[in-house]
């Protein structure tokens, strides 16, 4: 054979325990392998002492240097290859310009609690610098990209998109299997329990809470849940609960994997986020139905051929295993599609792709992405009170011009007729209730369809641009994490006499575009625009004790959310105008007063800090005071200074109670 000096390949993973990055490599390099020595050419492994030698005729193994790991990889192997490598397991000498480097996902970012300290310090120090001096970086799907190009500074369009493959498991012997046939269980009759299968690393971000949660559900139908895997010492130390249907099997072969995928009900493939998610595409060569996460890439990799649920309602999770339990048809069909499905993700094509990239890394044609996963659904729900004129005029903007367009839309209001026009349009729903915001949002909530993913809220009086939906939901889709989300108010006329429809397209339209920037956390939701998960959202509701419009039930409703786990971001790159229409609003009295109770009554609930509370009422207390002797001609400021008085009395003499505010008597502005 002819060797061909174009490139190396980093072969550090030869060393290195099996997990899915090193199989990807293992089987990238014997499919490139093939392909050249079906054309008499090789291309060199290059690879530390004790390496296993694979034996592949197109990349002969070649031992390089007398140490190993991190220090060969850095210092070792760009001494001893001078030309263009490839490197496919996330790492790679990090002074070398001309390499091409495959980063499977952004967990290490993502996900940090997943993974040890000096782990995380490692990846987070070396990728960044991969990223800008490696000739092309590569990944594994299109969410990787995405991702890996917010977190690294790249451009998601200068990532090549080279998925994992699924030839290698039909090399898979069920018949060859030791552990697996004398470790399932059996009823009393003798036949297999059914059982579901997972895939057991302890890394958090894989989710097998979830699935352990479920155990006794389980076990009611007679299913067990049978754990395999989990060895792995970068993964942060996880307690799995145990259970008498739940078996822990450890380390089993591929060939026993293979045995318990075409006997398993099911593959359950619960994760918060996966760069690809190859256990989900081994199940559906193997012909074992999938029930996997609705996030990051693995709507991308299934397709149609799974069914698919959030990772943290379990509910749906148990309505996918009855089904399974109920139709035999339905789990035949899911075989069918998954085998069908599995087929379009081949190695022989990934490693054609990389021949490609190591001749001309540059080149754009390559690795060109899949489709992205679908978008999250979202609802568009406005409280209003008293403005119909107003409401309809906004919403109308909202239908004619969101680029992504919502799946449902409400109106929170009293009665029918606040909703004005816009009561009559089809795809409106207008719901009535009491009055006061949180408890106008909170109807909104119950109001929501089954398949809302994302609920927005917007005030009647805020023009949102025309990808504020679209950037929202890409937010939502791309990290899992995020619970809250605010957007950027490029005008807001609530802090002068307010603008009108007019001067709000205006300014608009005269938005230049948006720079990409990272986002800002943690941000407290500002209520004229903010949306939410609505799985972490659960029972949670706006706490209707803050009974006036617009004053601190979001900062509230976000610190309860993040207190149950997740991120509240700003996002720049989603832009709108609020108006500051003061018609309707509350008078100054009754404001002031909220302004000092409203705090002190949050920090009793812990959901402001004293910090917080003091600004709060130290700014707004010496605002009123100052501007009262000649207040401006839109606020109340006199009213506003009795209500702060009249509040620190009464939190004075310990009545932080929000919903006297209700009690004032409004005094006429002079």
């Amino acid at each position: 054979m002819t060797a061909i000096e174009s490139f190396g390949i980093n072969g550090r993973f030869l060393t290195q325990p099996m997990t899915g990055v090193q199989r990807y490599a293992l089987n990238v390099t014997r499919a490139i392998s093939q392909a050249l020595a079906a054309r008499g050419e090789t291309a060199p492994l290059l690879a530390p002492p004790l390496a296993a030698d694979p034996k592949l005729d197109g990349t002969p193994l070649n031992i390089v240097g007398r140490s190993g790991g991190q220090v060969w990889e850095q210092v070792v192997l760009p001494r001893a290859w001078s030309g263009r490598m490839l490197n496919l397991c996330n790492t790679a000498p990090a002074f070398k310009a001309d390499q091409v480097v495959c980063i499977h996902d952004a967990n290490v970012f993502l996900a940090p609690e997943s993974y040890g300290a000096s782990f995380r310090l490692f990846y987070k120090t070396l990728q960044p610098l991969l990223a800008r001096r490696a000739a092309r970086i590569a990944t594994v799907s299109t969410f990787s990209a995405e991702q890996i190009a917010r977190h690294l500074s790249l451009n998601t369009s200068d990532i090549a998109v080279l998925p994992n493959g699924h030839e290698h498991v039909l090399a898979w012997d069920p018949a060859q299997a030791t552990r697996a046939p004398a470790a399932l269980r059996r009823s009393p009759d003798g036949t297999e329990r059914p059982f579901v299968l997972a895939l057991g690393s302890r890394a958090r971000h894989k989710n097998l809470g979830l699935l352990f949660g479920m155990a006794p559900e389980l076990a009611s139908l007679g299913v067990d849940l049978v754990v395999a895997g989990g060895q792995s010492g970068i993964f942060a130390p996880e307690v799995l609960q145990r259970s008498d249907n739940v078996q822990h099997l450890g380390f089993v072969t591929d060939h026993d994997l293979a045995y318990l995928l075409e006997r398993a009900l099911c593959l359950a493939f619960p994760s918060l986020t996966e760069g690809f998610g190859l256990p989900a595409l081994e199940a559906m060569a193997r012909g074992c139905p999938v029930i996997s996460t609705d996030r990051a890439s693995l709507p991308e990799i299934c397709g149609d051929a799974a069914l698919l649920a959030p990772p943290d309602q379990p509910q749906q999770w148990m309505a996918h295993v009855r089904a399974l339990l109920a139709s035999p048809a339905l789990r035949e069909h899911l075989i069918e599609r998954g085998r069908g499905q599995a087929a379009l993700f081949s190695w022989a094509d990934t490693a054609q792709g990389y021949l490609d990239l190591m001749r001309s890394p540059r080149r754009r044609d390559i690795g060109r992405p899949r489709p992205a996963s679908p978008l999250p659904k979202i609802a568009v729900a406005i409280a209003t009170l008293g403005r119909p004129e107003v409401v309809a005029q906004t919403l109308r903007r909202i239908l004619d011009r969101q680029t992504y367009k919502p799946d449902a839309v409400i109106i929170s209001c009293i009665k029918p007729e606040d909703a004005g026009d816009a009561a009559a349009w089809p795809e409106v729903t207008v719901v009535t209730g009491r009055p006061g915001l949180a408890a106008q949002r909170n109807a909104a909530l119950a109001a929501l369809p089954d398949t809302i993913d994302v609920v927005a809220f917007f005030d009647d009086d805020f023009v949102p641009d025309a990808d504020w939906l679209a950037v929202a939901a890409r937010r939502f889709r791309e990290d899992a994490d995020i619970v809250g989300f605010t957007g950027d108010v490029i005008a807001d006329g609530i802090k002068g006499p307010g603008l009108d429809f007019d001067e709000t397209d205006r300014r608009l339209e005269q938005a230049g575009p948006v720079e990409k920037a990272p986002l800002i956390e943690p941000f407290s939701p500002y209520g004229c625009n903010m949306a939410f998960r609505r799985s972490a959202i659960g029972a949670l509701r706006f706490d209707e004790r803050l009974v006036l419009y617009g004053w601190l039930e979001d900062r509230d409703f976000g610190a309860a959310l993040a207190a149950k786990g997740g991120r509240l971001v700003k996002c720049m790159e989603a832009r709108g105008v609020h108006m500051g229409v003061k018609g309707g609003r509350i008078a100054g009295d009754r404001l002031g007063y909220s302004q000092v109770v409203n705090p002190l009554y949050m920090l009793r609930k812990g959901t402001m800090t004293y910090t917080q509370v003091l600004d709060h009422v130290f700014r707004n207390f010496t605002s009123n005071l100052a501007r009262s002797a000649v207040p401006e001609p839109f606020i109340d400021r006199r009213g506003r200074l009795r209500g702060n008085l009249r509040g620190a009395a009464d939190a004075l003499l310990g009545r932080l109670e929000p919903e006297r505010a209700l009690q004032i008597r409004p005094k006429a502005v002079r």
